[in-house]
């Protein structure tokens, strides 16, 4: 019927982009906010309610220990500033081994397809925080070149824990978008006497730059959100700080709820514009069928 064709359209636009990300989209919308506003002001609210008079009063606790959940104590970086130094870096070198493994899985040699194929299905099916353990307990504390000792910091063996995943992510979002273009894109560079790394740098990875951009925000939403999995391993990032900052506030469970709201609404907070920009770019660089 001619009434569900919009819905049919806004459907297969839908499953296609999912294709390409290999995951679901982060369609987060206005009234998200206006929810997470209201439940952490009625959480507030309730918590005021149950604390004791003589003590400090939840919101003047947490205007207190703001500044060390947002970055830690004076003179470091730490609490969440240090969980979006994580992600920035997992991203990029994430980025820059899952292009090159992306590549790898269209070329025309066999073992290098298959191989790039098998790294890039093992990371990506592999539980982050399995990754995680593996990488923190078997990674050394410093590695010796020379002279030099070089220390690595867990938030270093964090940063390359969360870079596996991303890497195998971002490989099968440059295969999906390579593999999306349509054939005679090849068949005409080649019928113009280009070699394969011609046609791979100046035709087809310039259509498909466009293409990639807004997998690739969401995935480093994804990343940013799943950066306090490395609490669990020590990382003194804002789950740990969080944490800390009750401790110093004594046996206090009415400052839980309120504590913890407040980290994921800062998380809220930076991620949200980040999902709507990725979903006003797929708009644009939307590829008509």
């Amino acid at each position: 019927m001619d009434v569900l064709l919009p819905i049919a359209r806004q459907q297969k636009a839908q499953a296609m982009t999912e294709r390409l990300e290999g995951t679901f989209r982060l369609n987060l919308q206005p009234h998200h906010a206006i929810w997470m506003l209201l439940i952490f002001v009625f959480t507030v609210g309730a918590a005021q309610a149950q604390a004791p008079r003589e003590l400090i009063s939840p919101i003047d606790a947490l205007v207190k220990w703001m500044p060390f959940i947002l970055w830690g104590q004076e003179g470091t970086l730490n609490g969440f500033a240090l969980n979006l130094m994580i992600s920035f870096f997992a991203m990029l070198f994430g980025t820059i081994a899952g292009v090159t493994l992306g590549l790898m899985q269209i070329s025309l040699l066999l073992p290098v397809r298959k191989g790039s194929w098998f790294v890039t299905q093992f990371f990506r099916n592999s539980p982050w925080l399995v990754l995680l353990f593996t990488i923190m307990l078997l990674f050394p504390f410093e590695i010796e070149l020379g002279n030099m000792i070089i220390p690595v910091p867990d938030w270093m063996k964090a940063v390359i824990g969360f870079a596996l995943p991303v890497m195998a992510n971002i490989s099968e979002v440059v295969r999906g978008a390579v593999r999306s273009l349509p054939t005679g894109q090849w068949e005409s560079a080649e019928s113009l006497a280009f070699s394969r790394r011609q046609t791979l740098w100046m035709i087809i990875l310039p259509q498909c730059f466009k293409r990639m951009i807004p997998p690739w925000i969401n995935w480093y939403c994804i990343l940013a959100m799943a950066t306090p999995l490395a609490s669990i391993m020590g990382v003194e990032e804002s789950v740990s700080y969080t944490a800390q900052a009750m401790n110093a506030e004594g046996d206090r469970p009415e400052l839980l709820p309120v504590f913890y709201l407040f980290l994921l609404l800062i998380f809220f907070v930076y991620t949200y514009p980040i999902a709507r920009w990725s979903i006003r770019l797929e708009k644009k660089f939307v590829v008509k069928t």
